[in-house]
This record gives structure tokens, sequence and C-alpha cells, in this order.
């Protein structure tokens, strides 16, 4: 009998915690569940960068150097600028989201609409801005060599400043043929011809005496005096530079050049060690696929509002929901600036 009436009194409940547990609904429930678990995945991807950062530390880029362009300023050197603006646009963004789930609670359909609405103005700018970030970064500005195992060198002058490879590298009359499957060499297949050829580069090289050899080794400032007297002597902090060989050894790098490296894909890239290319494309990627997402998820729900549907059913619960994804996706780029730009 006692039995009998317990299961009367919860008749109708879904279970026997009630509809919504820890006073949440369903699809709040759900959303959390689904936050925890991508956020597992991008720890995952970060713990995996920072390893291999470590394991590569001596070589790995320096952020200021690659990330150091900024829209309509061609030849001037902003490092990390443009990055930290992209930031503060998905962080005011998130600020928009804030104020429409507050509108929402309220049942102010115009100005959740209208917050709604800058929101999705904000993530088109961030992508835009990723996919020019991505372009230069594909694109490269100097060009570099890669040596035969695997080692890149850049060109510095006499005073530590980059060269580009146009600006010594000299035009022989050789003949070049690309790599393809139907020449039978698919297992050195390559997708384009480099500008210039290894012999072009060297022939450059070998015209300008001024002309050095920068490695992929870091150093920091003090040690660097100590290692090359001629070279940066005004140094005198700690900050990380790379490593400028010395004419002879810089002639000695040189005849092990094996290919000519312009801008990064995931095969070889002019920064350093592959494994930082392979690492942006993948993580900004899966990062501004999100925020992809994201959008169309707020577009959807913004033509909602627009629609009335939301005030129709006297509650804007679903402009809360998609509020807890975008501020997620905000959040974690947030971990991924700091890890991947800034340390």
């Amino acid at each position: 009998m006692e039995s009998t009436v317990t299961t009367a009194k919860n008749e109708g409940k879904t279970w026997g915690g009630g509809n919504e547990p820890m006073n949440a609904s369903y699809g709040k429930l759900m959303m959390w569940f689904f936050i925890v678990s991508d956020a597992l995945t991008f720890t995952g991807f970060l713990a995996a960068y920072g390893l291999s950062r470590f394991k590569f530390m001596e070589s790995w880029p320096l952020p200021d150097e690659v990330f150091n362009h900024f829209p309509f300023m061609h030849g001037v050197n902003a490092p990390m600028y443009y990055v930290a603006l992209m930031t503060f646009i998905l962080i005011f963004s998130s600020v928009t989201m804030v104020l429409a789930v507050d509108a929402g609670h309220q049942l102010k359909k115009g100005k959740v609409a209208i917050y709604m609405f800058l929101t999705i103005i904000g993530g088109f700018i961030f992508l835009g801005s990723q996919a020019w970030e991505w372009k230069n970064f594909i694109k490269g500005e100097y060009g570099a060599i890669e040596t035969n195992g695997g080692s890149i060198l850049q060109f510095v002058d006499n005073t530590g400043q980059r060269i580009k490879l146009a600006d010594f590298a000299v035009v022989l009359p050789e003949e070049r043929v690309q790599h393809t499957a139907d020449k039978g060499v698919w297992f050195s297949s390559e997708s384009s011809l480099p500008t210039y050829s290894v012999a072009e580069v060297q022939a450059g090289f070998a015209a300008h005496p001024e002309i050095l050899i920068r490695t992929e080794v870091l150093y920091e400032g003090t040690d660097a005096q100590k290692a090359d007297k001629t070279l940066h002597p005004e140094l005198n902090s700690k900050i990380k530079h790379k490593s400028v060989l010395t004419r002879e050894a810089s002639e000695d790098m040189l005849s092990k050049a094996h290919y000519v490296v312009e801008g990064a894909n995931l095969k070889r890239n002019e920064y350093g060690p592959r494994l930082f290319a392979d690492f942006f494309f993948f993580i900004t990627g899966f990062h501004g696929f999100h925020v992809f997402t994201g959008v169309l998820i707020n577009i959807i729900i913004f033509f909602n509002v627009i629609l009335g549907t939301y005030e129709k059913r006297r509650s804007y619960e679903m402009v809360e929901k998609v509020g807890l994804y975008w501020h997620f996706v905000d959040l974690v780029w947030v971990f991924v600036f700091t890890f991947f730009y800034l340390v």
C-alpha cells in the first residue's frame, strides 16, 4: 500500500529528484554537461601544446615576431596588437550577450534583439580577424631556409634586423621543375614552387657579406654577450633572442640548405618547428569553429526574438542557454590567448 501511494505522488514527474534538479532546467543542465566535456577537450589540446613547447623550448618561435602585423600598417612592427584587439572584441561581445540575457529576464524584446545583433556582429568581426591572421601566417613575410636536418635558418643584417629573401636573392638562369605525382616523384610532391631556389638564395647570400644567419636556438640577452660580443652589445636584459651566427658559421650552415620556406603550412614553416604551425592551425581553427557555430546559433535565436517566439512563451531561456555557450567560447579564447600568444 505504501508503495502505491509513493508511485501516485511521483506520477507525472520526470524522475524522483523533480523536473529541475539543482534549480536548473533540463536544457540548462545539458548545456552545462556539454560545456564541461568541451572544456576537457580544450584542456587536452592546450596541455599537449604546453608539453611540446617545453620539449622544444630552445627553438620555439617568439610570438612577438610571428604575430606582429596590423591591418593597413604594412611594415610596421606591432607585436600582439591585433591579437589583443581581437580578444577585446570577443570579450565585448560577451558583455552584449550578458545584456541580452538580462533584457530577456525583463521580457524586453527590443533590447534583446539589439544586444543579440551586437553579439553577432562581434562574432563576425572576430572570425574575419582570425581569417586575416591566418592569411598572414600562411603567406609569411621574410622567408627562410630549411636544412637537411630540418632546422630553419633566417637572415639578418649586421644589426640583427630580419631581411627578406627578396632583398638579396638573385635570379639564376635555371629551369625549376615542380615535384608532382605525374612526374613520378609522388613521394616528394610539393604544392607549389617557392619564389626562389636554394641556389638563388645561396648566390645572393655570397654577394652580400653583411648578411648573417639567425638560427632557431634562443638565448637570453646577458648570455648572448658572453657567446658573441660582436652582435647586439647593447643587450643587458634577459629578454629572449635567437642566436645569430658569425659570417663563417653562416656560410657553413647555408651549405646544408635543402629547401626554401615561405610562410607556414602543415609540412613546414618559416617561423621554426613544424609543431608550432600544427598547433596554431588546430587550436585556433578548432576554437574558430566554435565561434562560427555560436554565431549561427545566435542568428537563429535572433530571428526567433524578432518573430516573437519567446515573447509568446513569456520566457527567454533559450537566450540564456546560448549565452552560456558564448561565454564558454570567450573564456576558452582567454586561455588560448594566454598560453599560445603571451606565455
